[in-house]
């Protein structure tokens, strides 16, 4: 999916689009991206843009549920009850009945301006599979493969992945985006292997411009795309590169446990993130609670018409 950065209407709109392309493939499950009603950067139209939990985001999810009589997944910033915004991934069924929910555990670099983590285990019962949830970075820590190996028969998620810029000195900065693209090509393969389940992995594509938090340098990239699902074994089966743009990939998979190929790494995360990566976490991690507490909390939830 390609966002507009905030515009909580017109990605719902685009997401519905896309989704009726997956149903009228005749899907039975269709997994739409992380945020996929805002897309992510670092600007305020995202302090703006959280929904409320029932509100026009489930709504979508619940209608292409019914509509395509099949098992929809995805996930956007929701205001709970505590009054505190989480990047929450809900699993809806065929009737359009929430089977499950699961919160992002750590918000990623300036994700963290936006909302809080959670804390749950992120399996889901929906009849007789048990799914387990991921987002994003989530497929790239080793706390994630403990949380969901031997459990799930299925691994279900999204991301909004986005490169490193092309700044200077570019012979270095070029590298660690090839290292980046690889890195996000992979994890679902990675993920698959260790925990021994099937994946299906939705992502956003197109550019990304947005200010840089602390920083008079303004970021501009691009979403990774890599649409992915692949079989227990880590075997891609359908794939949409970034360069492709929006659209849909089908594939045919068998939910089900099969023995990990492999150990889950030692450490925090399957990759060594680099010394860049690693300084740009934790500083717009302090940076981006800060801001959290200043300006996005309690700030009213956006005004959607509901359909």
């Amino acid at each position: 999916m390609e966002p507009v950065l905030g515009d909580v209407a017109e990605n719902l709109r685009r997401a519905e689009l896309l989704a009726n392309e997956a149903g009228a493939s005749g899907a039975d499950w269709i997994v739409l991206p992380e945020f996929f009603s805002t897309g992510m950067g670092f600007t305020d139209r995202m302090a703006d843009a959280a929904l409320p939990v029932e509100g026009p985001a489930l709504d979508l999810l619940r209608r292409l549920a019914r509509r395509h009589n099949a098992t929809v997944g995805g996930s956007f910033i929701c205001r709970d009850a505590d009054g505190h915004n989480r990047n929450a991934f809900f699993l809806v069924g065929p009737r359009g009945d929430v089977v499950g929910r699961h919160d992002k555990d750590i918000p990623t670099m300036w994700e963290n301006c936006f909302y809080v983590g959670g804390d749950d285990d992120g399996v889901i019962d929906a009849d007789e599979i048990s799914v387990g949830a991921a987002v994003c970075w989530e497929f790239m820590r080793t706390r994630t493969a403990h949380r969901l190996r031997g459990r799930v028969d299925l691994i279900v998620g999204g991301s909004a992945w986005w490169s490193i810029p092309a700044w200077h000195p570019r012979s270095l900065t070029r590298r660690m985006e090839e290292d980046n693209a690889r890195t996000a090509a992979g994890v679902a393969s990675a993920m698959a292997r260790v925990v021994g389940a099937p994946i299906v992995h939705a992502a956003h594509t197109g550019a990304l411009e947005c200010p840089l938090p602390w920083s008079p340098l303004t970021y501009r990239g691009w979403l990774q795309g890599g649409a992915v699902i692949c079989d227990a074994e880590g075997v891609v089966l359908a794939r949409r590169d970034r360069r492709e743009g929006p659209g849909v990939v089908v594939a045919d998979i068998e939910p089900g446990r099969s023995a990990p190929l492999d150990d889950i790494p030692a450490g925090f995360w399957f990759h060594d993130r680099g010394a860049l990566s690693s300084f740009t976490w934790f500083y717009q991690r302090y940076h981006g609670k800060r801001w959290y507490r200043r300006h996005a909390l309690g700030r009213p939830t956006a005004e959607v018409e509901r359909a």
